[in-house]
């Protein structure tokens, strides 16, 4: 019987602490040391040696790769990383410390399933990875790993990692949000506990680094509870030479949620038109079922008039649908956020106009406490708003379901993304008299 090979998992994760914690230096010794540098990168890190490095090899510059983050020894913009070992593939995005570039974090880590914050062992906790705990949280990034960096310099004092370790602990139960929390006291410089066992830590007993990201356990991080799927196309082959195609009708996008299945009985939303799942389809052929977050075509037994924006849901699980909505937002723009602006609302596949009706709440980074009704939202600040949106949304809660739960708001004129917000949960679902609707 031939041995069916799985697929290699894939885990995203991102890195962020503040400046010249050695965020870029950690994915650059993560790449290096895990042999996954090609030969054309290894000599152009030789030739950026003498400019940058003092003759010898920066392993930032694997990321850093402007010109202006390479002479400040900073990073600016998101840079993102790919390599594999035997037990899995990652993404990895090495995201800026600086406060006025905590957006490009959380654009960074908005698909991450793991987030490891890194601390200057010699500067302790300090009010960056405050806030960049405060955001992984947020975001609802499941796993997050605290890198006790530079240990070298604390002549590798366990007092000193349990002192960073015990004050981290003091406010993660405010967050309430991860799965699991993993301490690793590192050297990225050197590579100690990177990926290979340091021995200057005989106290620590854990995991190396790169071992922890191969074994963490990812597989149920994604929301199978409900099926969710947005429609981002129509799909109808225009190929006049072949005549198997020339009435298929499929509705491709990825699933943002739950198991679909052939023969399946699926909603339309917002129009409550119901059918049945008769195919499935991938670039390699049919399916029987398909999973979160899979991209598929979708074909039904009826011919609906179905179109971008619309969402496929099954019948339990309902989400929530309307114009009225509550969330938390990231503010990414300069200018501040007021209440009784008008912006565009990107949700899943659909962009609809959207009112700020309210300023709820401004969150306070130091003890994580709600200020009530702020007059605006500055650059980088995280806030509770209202939004009052032109045609009912269809929704989950961010904290159910991130790819149904998140939003994006687009300045009107300038079409710049200026928040990311998520989602509260819905005041109700979808009515059930959804369910009788006939076709």
């Amino acid at each position: 019987m031939p041995h069916t090979q799985h697929p290699i998992e894939l885990l995203r994760f991102n890195t962020c602490g503040s400046v010249d914690d050695g965020k870029s230096t950690l994915i650059g010794r993560l790449l290096y040391d895990s042999k996954s540098i090609m030969e054309d990168q290894m000599e152009a890190l030789e030739r950026s040696a003498d400019i940058t490095g003092g003759g010898a090899i920066n392993l930032a510059n694997l990321t850093d790769g402007l010109r202006a983050e390479r002479e400040q020894g900073i990073t600016i913009d998101v840079a993102y990383r790919y390599f594999a070992t035997p037990r899995r593939k990652f993404i990895v995005a090495d995201t800026p410390g600086h406060v006025q570039y905590t957006r490009n974090m959380v654009t960074g880590a908005s698909t991450a399933n793991l987030s490891i914050v890194l601390v200057d062992a010699r500067l302790g906790v300090i009010e960056q990875t405050r806030r960049h705990t405060y955001l992984a949280a947020l975001l609802g990034i499941p796993h997050l790993v605290i890198a006790v960096n530079k240990m070298d310099l604390v002549d590798w004092s366990e007092d000193r990692f349990l002192e960073i370790r015990d004050e981290i602990e003091s406010f993660l139960p405010k967050l309430d949000a991860f799965k699991d929390v993993k301490f690793i006291p590192i050297s990225a410089l050197n590579g100690d506990n990177v990926v290979d066992a340091s021995k200057h830590t005989p106290w620590y007993c854990g995991p190396t680094l790169l071992g922890h990201l191969e074994t963490v356990h990812i597989a149920s991080d994604w929301s199978l509870s409900g099926l969710r799927f947005p429609v981002q196309w129509v799909n109808r082959p225009n190929n006049p030479t072949d005549k198997t195609l020339h009435d298929f009708r499929g509705l491709s996008g990825q699933l943002a949620g739950g198991i679909v299945k052939v023969g399946q009985k699926i909603m339309v939303l917002p129009s409550g038109m119901k059918s049945t799942v008769k195919e499935l389809w991938t670039y390699d052929g049919s399916l029987k079922e398909a999973f979160c977050p899979q991209p598929v075509t979708v074909v039904l037994e009826h011919d609906l008039d179905v179109s971008r924006g619309d969402i496929l849901v099954g019948l339990d699980h309902l989400p929530g649908m309307a114009s009225e909505l509550r969330g938390r937002v990231c503010w990414m723009n300069q200018r501040p956020l007021q209440r009784g602006k008008k912006y565009f609302l990107k949700h899943t596949s659909q962009t609809v106009q959207a009112i700020v009706t309210s300023l709820d709440s401004r969150i306070n980074i130091q003890t994580f406490d709600p200020e009530p009704e702020p007059a605006e939202l500055a650059a980088n600040d995280i806030g509770e708003v209202r939004i009052r949106t032109a045609k009912p949304i269809v929704f989950d809660a961010y904290s159910n379901n991130r790819l149904t739960g998140s939003f994006i708001l687009i300045e009107q004129g300038t079409n710049a993304t200026v928040a990311a917000g998520m989602l509260y949960p819905p005041t109700e679902l979808v009515k059930p008299e959804y369910n009788d609707f006939a076709i």
